[in-house]
């Protein structure tokens, strides 16, 4: 295996090499070619012990070798170390023709707000009002009893920038560099409206939340899968129960992100991540959204309808503001923004309000108590919406007994499906022994 790997890999990359990540079944293995690569002077680009994943520049041209390498017993998987896009709608230059345009979804529009007292002190007139997406989702009347004081919350994006209304417990950059400042705008934005601190002017879901900065995408709003993976293991090793991914892979499947999303959910994290932008192109949401261990997000609008743009297909779990959401944007100012990456930071928030007020809820119990109280929003299918429109106020209101109820039965039903397949397994080896008489 060893052999294999060093007769394909290049120390740098070249017309002939393409960047892939190698997937191995056990640490030892791991180990054992990161050593031999290293007698030759090849270091990898990556290298991510957690997940036993390798990063190489591999020659394409060795394709038996790479064929061979794929199908080794100890490699779990061969791929593309893929490139993930943020899911922002791309503004336009705006004209006057444009401005009247309600068509586009991603130009600025004059945001009504609804008055509520922040924090009980005396503020200015912006500050002193819930945004209207924070009150559709009820966000504003769960904040007497919890504001998410005690929950964290990762941002895998492109950073945060410094803003008055953010405070940044923690971050990593995952692509090498020491920052972890927003050199894009679209990660900063995500951060404010999970847990803006309404300080200064504009308050997030949580505004107590502890937020984290993951910087794995660069200024153009794309990074590898390697990148985010990193990320994922860094907020497993720091016990961040939340992490927001306004993410995704459009067409491409990956087994390395699959396998990292599984092993966080099993670390007790919830990740809650985008639809998609493909609106009904396509018929499916994007990667990691559509994996079964993140809680896939839709976009809806301030009318209660589910934006055009917003992704459609099997796997959405619900659907929370993301049209002309305004957020905290680099320099310390204020952008109004559209697409399903402003609508998986609402949902991110609310899961930070439930773990504040309950802080032994597991992920699961925190997204079904997040489905079964969701607002459904009519001639939606639930391809379309999932469960509906989240309610906190509803989903707070939900005793721990039921939700342990809940988990029990699941939990009962898993282990009677597990009884039901052993007991026809045991049964169709008494048929072969029997036959073999």
């Amino acid at each position: 295996m060893e052999r294999l790997l060093l007769s394909c890999s290049k120390s740098k990359s070249t017309g002939y090499t393409s960047r892939k990540l190698i997937g191995f079944k056990r640490e030892s293995d791991y180990k054992q070619c990161i050593e031999e690569l290293a007698k030759y002077g090849i270091r990898p680009v990556k290298s991510i012990q957690k997940s036993r994943v390798i990063c190489c520049h591999l020659d394409s041209r060795r394709t038996e070798q790479l064929k061979s390498l794929s199908k080794h017993p100890n490699v779990n998987f061969v791929e593309p170390d893929f490139k993930i896009h943020a899911h922002i709608l791309q503004p336009v230059k705006r004209s006057k023709k444009s401005v009247r345009n309600k068509s586009a979804p991603y130009l600025r529009k004059r945001l009504r707000t609804k008055s509520v007292t922040i924090s009980g002190r005396t503020k200015s007139s912006d500050s002193t009002t819930t945004p209207w997406n924070l009150s559709q989702i009820g966000a504003n009347k769960v904040w007497s009893t919890t504001r998410g004081k005690g929950a964290g919350i990762a941002i895998i994006d492109t950073g945060i920038a410094k803003h008055s209304d953010l405070k940044v417990t923690g971050g990593v950059n995952t692509m090498g560099g020491s920052s972890y400042y927003d050199d894009n705008g679209h990660g900063t934005h995500v951060a404010g409206i999970a847990a803006g601190t309404g300080s200064y002017k504009r308050p997030g879901v949580a505004p107590r939340a502890s937020l984290y900065a993951v910087k794995a995408l660069d200024a153009n709003g794309a990074g590898y899968v390697s990148d985010i993976i990193k990320g994922i293991d860094w907020c497993i090793s720091k016990n961040i129960p939340i992490i927001n991914m306004s993410l995704g892979l459009e067409g491409e499947t990956s087994s390395a992100l699959k396998e990292a999303v599984q092993r966080a959910r099993k670390n007790g994290i919830l990740i809650v991540a985008s639809a998609g932008n493909n609106g009904t192109m396509g018929g499916r949401i994007d990667q990691p959204a559509r994996y079964t261990d993140a809680l896939a997000v839709a976009a809806s609008t301030r009318y209660g309808k589910i934006a055009n743009y917003s992704s459609r297909g099997y796997g959405i779990d619900v659907t929370a503001p993301g049209s002309y959401i305004k957020s905290t944007w680099p320099g310390g100012s204020y952008k109004s923004l559209s697409g399903t990456s402003m609508a998986s930071p609402h949902v991110a928030g609310g899961a930070a309000l439930l773990k504040s007020l309950h802080p032994s809820i597991t992920p699961y119990g925190i997204a079904q108590r997040l489905r079964n109280t969701t607002k459904k929003l009519s001639s939606y299918a639930k391809r379309t919406q999932g469960y509906g429109l989240i309610q906190l106020a509803d989903a707070m209101a939900v005793s721990e007994d039921t939700t342990a109820a809940s988990s029990r039965v699941r939990s009962a039903k898993t282990k009677s499906s597990a009884a039901r397949k052993t007991a026809v397994a045991a049964g169709k080896q008494r048929q072969v022994r029997g036959g073999k008489r």
